[in-house]
């Protein structure tokens, strides 16, 4: 029996979408095939999961029929399509389109359910040749430094994926050679056939085994990618990275995933980003968290002390008498915010050094002022 999708991506069947997608970026980065001991199969099936999970209709879908999603719509026992019965109209136990005798039924929708029952269908053979065709999309990871993070920056990642074949341009025929329409399909992209079955004759629409769908054939495949429009190579790819993005977020570049067959669109990349801690800022949303030590002396009489922000060194005026634990506000000192304007502050925790060795007279002159 399948895993139910929640199970995979360990979550609650409540879980909201963003607690579904970070479930998801997680297995993925553990799983993905192209890192040392990842898995292919529990990546597909952590994806399947997700891409039924993410979408609104398709999960609402999932939730109403359980396990029976994934299989062809309104599949029932046995893998018979019963999804479109009530679809059909006219007269009789199936609607219109059903006669009695030995002779061809035209279901329309309806011959989902046939081919589900005998193994074959009638959806468009050039629509699902040019699904299967398009690129899928890949994942890889960054690591940017901490003011990388804050300020954005534009960086280079080479990723080692298929590309449109340069020497055909993605077209899978040898430059000069000449393209025409397929001859066993006439261009179509899908071929007709009559299947005689226990109900009578059935029309089977199927992809053309000749174009695979694209209705047009070369008459010379290229011979650098052998018709496929596509190989794999390394290609550099610029990312730019936007000013506030933090760790774990995910930057995606549409189009820049694997290539596409034969000119296909291609799938998409995700970047996942990985910020490098600094060592004098710490990051809490878009403000920055950081500590100032003063001397008790600095604590009593006032002073102004030196502090370095994301934007260099400003003077911060510390008031006479102030407690420790006073937390000083410098506005506008923060990350930029990621998808609006303005920026965080930077937030300074002011604790007072109580000294630990005392001469005679720095005791005598704290007994005085005490009393």
């Amino acid at each position: 029996m399948a895993k139910d999708y929640y199970e995979i991506l360990g979550v609650a069947k409540g879980a909201t979408q963003d607690e579904i997608k970070k479930a998801f970026r997680k297995l993925a980065h553990q799983h993905h095939p192209d890192k040392k001991g990842g898995d292919e199969s529990k990546f597909k099936e952590i994806n399947q999961a997700y891409q039924t999970l993410s979408n609104t209709q398709k999960r609402q879908k999932y939730d109403q029929f359980g396990q029976a999603y994934g299989q062809p719509a309104g599949a029932g026992p046995g893998g018979v399509n019963w999804d479109d019965f009530s679809r059909a109209s006219g007269s009789g136990p199936f609607g219109g389109g059903f006669q009695s005798g030995n002779v061809e039924y035209d279901f329309g929708d309806l011959g989902d359910i046939v081919g589900d029952l005998f193994g074959f269908g009638r959806r468009s053979g050039r629509r699902r040749a040019s699904q299967s065709a398009a690129g899928v999309d890949i994942q890889a990871e960054m690591t940017i430094d901490f003011r990388e993070a804050v300020f954005g920056q534009e960086r280079v990642i080479d990723l080692y994926k298929q590309i449109n074949c340069s020497h055909c341009q993605g077209s899978g025929a040898e430059p000069g050679s000449k393209i025409e329409n397929c001859k066993t399909c006439g261009g179509q992209g899908q071929v007709e056939r009559v299947q005689q079955t226990v109900l009578g004759a059935f029309r089977n629409v199927t992809t053309c085994p000749d174009c695979h769908g694209e209705g047009k054939i070369s008459e010379n495949k290229c011979k650098e990618c052998r018709g496929e429009g596509r190989k794999k190579e390394s290609e550099k790819i610029k990312v730019k990275i936007p000013a506030g993005i933090n760790n774990g977020d995910t930057i995606r570049l549409a189009g820049k995933g694997e290539a596409g067959v034969r000119g296909a669109g291609g799938g998409d990349l995700y970047i996942n980003i990985l910020v490098t801690p600094d060592p004098n800022f710490n990051r809490v949303h878009d403000d920055i968290i950081s500590d100032l030590d003063v001397s008790f002396t600095q604590a009593a009489l006032g002073d102004k002390v030196p502090i370095v922000t994301l934007d260099g060194e400003v003077v911060l005026k510390i008031p006479a008498g102030m407690q420790s634990g006073k937390v000083f506000k410098l506005k506008d000192k923060g990350v930029p915010h990621l998808r609006s304007r303005g920026r965080g502050d930077h937030l300074v925790t002011v604790n007072i050094v109580t000294p630990t060795h005392l001469t005679r007279q720095q005791k005598k002159l704290l007994e005085e002022l005490g009393n």
